[in-house]
């Protein structure tokens, strides 16, 4: 949640991305729903200049159960490689990982847990690529059965979207460290290191929905779909395990 937001400006242009309500509630509070479900007890949030703000906003929307433990990134102005880099020495692998302006369905981390090679980079991709509210500004990913072979919003040559939605091994932050250029990283920098190697797997979410929220017309389609968001809890949970 390191970002500013800064292409949702024109219409919230006073509230932090991850407060910004959808179907009454703050975006944020989606995501926390979902880590809930699947048994996530303690919650790392990356956050940028206004850091103090908004995670005083984002700890009561917490259950009395889940740890909130905010992480500073004093280099927010740069890629979200940084933002995870600064998470290194706080976090314990396997973890999951994301994006703090998308909204999914639980089902996504259900399929993740379930399909997980804990020693390997997972990723939640959406190979339902009709479905895409903005293809041009999505994360392309080309799959070869459940491996990652090339990521980038560029690729013309691609059968999966990225969702933004990782379980991580700890060997992450080696590949991002190796992704340096000028001190500086994108997550999908890593990715594309570590799908070189072997070791980034792509785990397809079949039906489920998910958005991202980058713009006006983003959040509008997630307010359109929030109905999906609001189904009541499943009777099962499953927790990773290492």
């Amino acid at each position: 949640m390191a970002g500013t937001g800064s292409r949702l400006r024109g219409s919230v242009d006073t509230i932090a991305k991850p407060l910004i309500p959808i179907a009454g509630r703050p975006l944020i509070s989606y995501a926390i729903d979902s880590f809930d479900k699947v048994g996530v007890r303690t919650l790392h949030a990356v956050v940028g200049p206004n850091g103090d703000t908004l995670a005083a906003a984002v700890a009561p929307l917490l259950p009395a159960h889940i740890r909130f433990r905010p992480i500073s990134n004093p280099n927010w102005q740069k890629q979200n490689g940084i933002s995870l880099l600064t998470a290194a020495r706080n976090v314990s692998a396997p973890f999951f990982l994301a994006m703090g302006d998308h909204v999914f369905e639980p089902a996504i981390l259900d399929a993740l847990v379930a399909r997980a090679d804990l020693s390997r980079l997972n990723l939640a991709v959406d190979k339902k690529i009709d479905s895409i509210f903005d293809l041009d500004d999505a994360m392309k990913v080309k799959t070869r059965d459940n491996l990652i072979v090339a990521i980038g919003k560029k690729l013309e040559n691609y059968n999966a979207i990225d969702t933004g939605i990782f379980i991580c091994p700890a060997i992450i932050f080696d590949y991002l460290r190796r992704a340096l250029k000028n001190d500086d990283c994108s997550l999908a920098d890593g990715v594309r290191l570590m799908a070189a190697d072997g070791n980034a797997l792509a785990v397809d979410i079949g039906e489920a929905w998910w958005q991202d929220i980058d713009t006006p017309e983003m959040l509008a389609r997630a307010a359109q779909e929030a109905e999906r968001l609001l189904q009541p809890p499943p009777c099962g949970r499953r927790e990773l395990s290492r």
